[in-house]
């Protein structure tokens, strides 16, 4: 005889009447239990984006290596807007949560998980700006803090001398450059106001420097701070605006070829920085180019027809000139002949023909366009008058050098020369590379 058996529901079909909600569990177990996750589903939400709190002054150390009051009061504001929206968000979790706990049909408990789901997504949003800082700021409590901390201070240096020789009322900028360690192979920078990834795409609050481990072990090779600092201030001072047409109406006012003055336009940022590397911290700054751009001939003398950079191999003969105007007709020279030796062919990574035959004129117009022309964002100064470098200067270098190698204080020297101080010593075999690392840290850490 067969025997008659119940027909089990599904999932999601206990106790679905006519109009296909749920009238109640079956038990008083799965009551409790659905009522317990429905109560737990808007209290995690609503942690999770609490969790994202403001960062607390003192939370990332209190001594110097510390990230400023400034720099952790912006982040807080800006993530203070991200969080108001959160805490929205998730009272509309928490009252769907609330009326499937009243009524737990279908269409509640569907609007709740469809309001959960959309609001983990906007938390996870902010959670990762939230991180991005976190990891920026936790640094400076790692054995990386000093040496980060010596960078922001060269890169405040350089800020405080080039506000100060503008010799008017314009403020220096409160938020400074701020430095951190991650991999790669070269510094890099982030300017003010330009949007991130990292930051989903929100504009960037404050200049970042980001450095790779083996250039803060090679403080000699820190020359390449000063050029990433120097995009900061080209922007910060407004000079990205009027660099491509200046070039390119000086090159064509002197019969150069329209099609060679574009490149040489094109190039304008990463120029202009070497420009401001070398008046900020003197011929270290070329040394160190060299040492970043010296690679295979095949990459260093490789022609990019739409590249911003430089083709690597022109730009140490472009410092070189620069060199020669501040007063360095000797070192200038050797360094030239250094380099050819090390890429006797010129033409062999396809520079175009009518950019190698200009370049020498090319090259000295530029430099003096950039270098020793006023500008009304520079208050009518040029950059060689607000940024004096010549053999006075190197001197304090050479002096500075000395001290650091012997493990003395260096006393008033700019901290923006530290790097060419360290650079000299380890030229002149002074000290080993280890003790000047060592020096290096330790007196921009008295400061």
């Amino acid at each position: 005889m067969a025997t008659s058996t119940a027909r089990q529901p599904g999932p999601g079909q206990h106790g679905r009447g006519a109009a296909g909600g749920l009238r109640g569990a079956r038990t008083a177990g799965e009551q409790r239990l659905l009522d317990n996750w429905l109560a737990t589903q808007a209290v995690n939400l609503a942690r999770h984006a609490c969790s994202l709190r403001p960062f607390a002054k003192g939370e990332f150390g209190t001594g110097p290596a510390a990230p400023s009051d400034a720099h952790i009061d912006a982040v807080n504001r800006f993530l203070d807007g991200l969080r108001a929206k959160l805490v929205e968000s998730a009272r509309w979790v928490e009252a769907a949560a609330a009326a499937a706990r009243r009524e737990p049909d279908t269409r509640r408990l569907t609007v709740l998980l469809e309001r959960k789901d959309t609001v983990a997504g906007q938390v996870l949003y902010v959670e990762g700006i939230w991180d991005f800082y976190f990891d920026l700021f936790v640094q400076r409590l790692s054995s990386f803090g000093e040496r980060l901390r010596s960078v922001d201070r060269i890169g405040a240096n350089c800020y405080e001398d080039v506000y100060v020789g503008l010799g008017t009322a314009q403020p220096t900028p409160s938020l400074l450059p701020f430095s951190y360690a991650d991999s790669g192979f070269t510094p890099a920078t982030f300017r003010r106001g330009v949007p991130l990834r990292r930051l989903r795409y929100h504009p960037n609050l404050f200049p970042l420097i980001t450095l790779p481990q083996h250039r803060l072990d090679n403080v000699w090779a820190l020359s390449s701070v000063l050029h990433e600092i120097s995009h900061n201030l080209q922007a910060d001072l407004g000079l990205w605006d009027v660099m491509p047409k200046a070039l390119y109406d000086r090159l064509t006012g002197e019969r150069l070829p329209p099609g060679v003055a574009r490149i040489w336009a094109r190039w304008h940022k990463e120029i202009m920085a070497d420009m401001f590397a070398l008046v900020l911290g003197g011929p270290a700054a070329v040394e160190s180019l060299m040492d970043v751009v010296g690679r295979a001939p095949a990459s260093t003398l490789r022609f990019n027809p739409t590249g911003v950079h430089p083709t690597s191999y022109l730009r140490v003969p472009i410092s070189l000139v620069l060199l020669r105007r501040l007063g360095f007709e000797r070192m200038a020279t050797d360094l030239g002949r250094v380099w050819g030796r090390l890429y006797p062919r010129a033409d062999a990574g396809g520079i175009p023909g009518p950019v190698l035959a200009t370049f020498q004129p090319a090259a000295e117009l530029v430099v003096d366009t950039m270098v020793f022309q006023p500008y009304r964002q520079l208050a009518g100064k040029r950059l060689a008058e607000i940024l004096p470098f010549g053999p006075t200067q190197m001197a304090m270098v050479e002096q500075a050098g000395r001290r650091l190698a012997a493990g003395e204080d260096p006393g008033t020297v700019p901290a923006r020369f530290m790097v060419g101080a360290a650079r000299s010593a380890l030229d002149q075999r002074l000290a080993t590379p280890q003790a000047i690392t060592d020096n290096f840290y330790r007196m921009l850490g008295r400061r």
